[in-house]
């Protein structure tokens, strides 16, 4: 074989560093980065679950409220969680199994087997608006009705339906992907109608 012969056959052994993908290098990124995510767990074990998180340090929102309950001869007031069956997590997906090694948590809340994150802002808002609200509570799950946007207040930017009982204003919020709802007291002068597609 001539020297040419073996110019050529230096040069084209020689590759260029394999590059991820840009969807490969977003997977990853999304992997590490903390989303919200909801954790479902076994029926009234959400304030157990959640003290089995604070002791792995692990972030998490479980908001309750106050109820009266009559048992027998007398009333009792009991504190009660908002999302019934959750508690959200706020995790890297890397991380999940510090959530679903937890006793009573059933899995990450998702589709085909995939846990899908809750949009971060919503949750946010929610989670540091219902620290300022007196009076939520959950409600049955609601997708339609007229809605309208929070302008003022602790819930200020989220979304919901409006609803007039007794000329009495209140607020549903709802969780799509959890398919769960909750109901606050508004002043009619703090909300502001929204449209969105496909929705009334």
């Amino acid at each position: 074989m001539g020297d040419g012969a073996r110019l050529y056959t230096a040069v084209v052994g020689i590759q260029a560093p394999t590059m991820p993908a840009t969807g490969q290098v977003e997977a990853a990124l999304n992997v590490a980065a903390p989303h919200w995510y909801a954790a479902y767990t076994c029926p009234r074990h959400e304030k157990r679950v959640a003290e089995h998180l604070a002791g792995r340090d692990v972030e998490f929102f479980l908001p309750q409220y106050e109820t009266v309950s009559r048992w027998k001869d007398r009333r009792v007031r009991l504190t009660l969680p908002l999302f019934p069956g959750y508690v959200f997590v706020r995790i890297p997906l890397q991380e999940r199994l510090r959530v679903l090694e937890v006793p009573s948590v059933v899995r990450l809340v998702g589709s085909n087997g995939h846990p899908t994150p809750l949009p971060e802002d919503e949750l946010e808002k929610l989670r540091h608006g219902l620290s300022g609200v007196v009076g939520a509570e959950p409600h049955p799950f609601l997708v339609t009705g007229r809605r309208v946007r929070i302008v003022r207040g602790p819930l200020e930017g989220l979304e919901g339906i409006l609803l007039r009982r007794k000329g009495l204003y209140r607020l549903v919020l709802s969780l799509d992907l959890i398919q769960r709802s909750i109901c606050v007291d508004v002043d009619i002068t703090d909300v502001v109608p929204t449209v969105h597609a496909g929705r009334n």
